[in-house]
């Protein structure tokens, strides 16, 4: 059945299960904050348009729950989501709100072969090099402990990869956990090595002027 949902256009993929931070700072989200807190503390998180006007019917998102929210002294506020249900938008409201209500469906997804547990073990591993690549180069490799299941796998590795957007976009569309396991051992290998070997570069030019192991120098007689 479908329900009522503020929405929140904006260039962000949410994924079920996983956390994301957020930046509320223009009037009208000010105000959908402030009205979710008062309410079940919900919106839903969907890519906005490319020309800036209503989203389109048939758009995926995601529900996002709040789970921390700090108010900043001018009107600002940070504030910390995870995601529930994926959601197909019906249309968007009439409504006198400043911010965009929709009605929406809610879907899982659909029953799908069988993901191998070498596969499962495999992007596991992957990602877990890519993480910690990053990690070195200056980035965030923490993560909660790799799911068990499949399609939360793979949504918390797609969650933890800075893929482009319209990639994430793309993985939060498909509709089994299989679909979403091929695409991301197919895209994360490549970024894993390419990461792994800046992530050496890096290493080996921090250790320089260190003391550490010196070339053998040939002196001319």
């Amino acid at each position: 059945m479908p329900s009522r949902l503020p929405l929140f256009p904006l260039e962000v993929v949410l994924f079920p299960g996983t956390p994301l931070p957020l930046h509320i700072f223009e009037p009208r989200y000010r105000t959908m904050l402030a009205d979710c807190l008062a309410a079940d503390e919900r919106f839903g998180l969907l890519p906005p348009t490319r020309d800036g006007s209503t989203p389109r019917s048939g758009t995926v998102g995601c529900i996002a729950r709040i789970r921390a929210s700090h108010q900043l002294p001018d009107g600002r506020s940070n504030i910390v989501v995870v995601g529930e249900r994926r959601f197909l938008l019906r249309q968007t409201l009439a409504a006198e709100t400043p911010y965009l209500i929709g009605l929406v469906d809610t879907f899982e997804d659909l029953a799908g072969p069988e993901v191998p547990a070498e596969a499962l073990t495999a992007l596991r591993e992957v990602a877990t090099t890519y993480l910690g690549a990053m990690e070195t180069l200056g980035g965030s490799g923490e993560h909660a402990p790799w799911a068990e299941q499949a399609e939360a796998l793979s949504f918390q590795v797609a969650a933890a990869v800075d893929f482009e957007f319209e990639i994430k976009r793309r993985l939060l569309e498909l509709r089994t956990a299989s679909e979403r396991i091929a695409l991301l051992l197919e895209l994360l290998p490549p970024l894993a090595a390419e990461a792994a070997a800046r992530a050496r570069v890096h290493s080996r030019a921090r250790s320089n002027g260190k003391g550490g192991p010196h070339p053998d120098i040939a002196i001319a007689q």
